[in-house]
C-alpha cells in the first residue's frame, strides 16, 4: 500500500486557522489592501483598526493622512468592492 508523505505541520495549521478565523471587516480589508489602495498608498498607509464601519488607517506621514482623508470618497468604494460588502463607511487617518 502506497502512502503519501506527511504534510508539514505549518501548512496544516495555516489551513486550519484560515477556516477558523472570523472574517472581520479589518481582516478582509487587510487582505485586499495592496490591490485596492494601489502600491503608493499601500506603502504609505496600513489599515490598523475598524469599528462599526469606521476604518482607521495608520499613515507614515501627516501629509498622507490628510491626502487619504481627501481621497476617502474614492477609496471607500474601491475597498468595499474589493471585499464584496458595503462594510466601510468612513476612514479615519492618523500618523504612527
Amino acid at each position: 500500500m502506497s502512502r503519501t508523505a506527511p504534510r508539514a505541520l505549518a501548512a496544516a495549521l495555516d489551513e486550519l486557522t484560515s477556516t477558523l478565523a472570523p472574517a472581520s471587516t479589518l481582516a478582509r480589508v487587510q487582505e485586499v489592501w495592496d490591490r485596492a489602495a494601489g502600491p503608493q498608498i499601500a506603502a504609505a498607509a496600513r489599515p490598523t483598526a475598524e469599528r462599526e464601519g469606521v476604518l482607521t488607517l495608520t499613515c507614515t506621514a501627516a501629509v498622507w493622512a490628510q491626502e487619504l482623508d481627501l481621497m476617502a470618497g474614492e477609496l471607500i468604494p474601491r475597498l468595499n468592492a474589493a471585499i464584496g460588502a458595503e462594510s466601510v463607511r468612513e476612514l479615519r487617518c492618523r500618523t504612527g
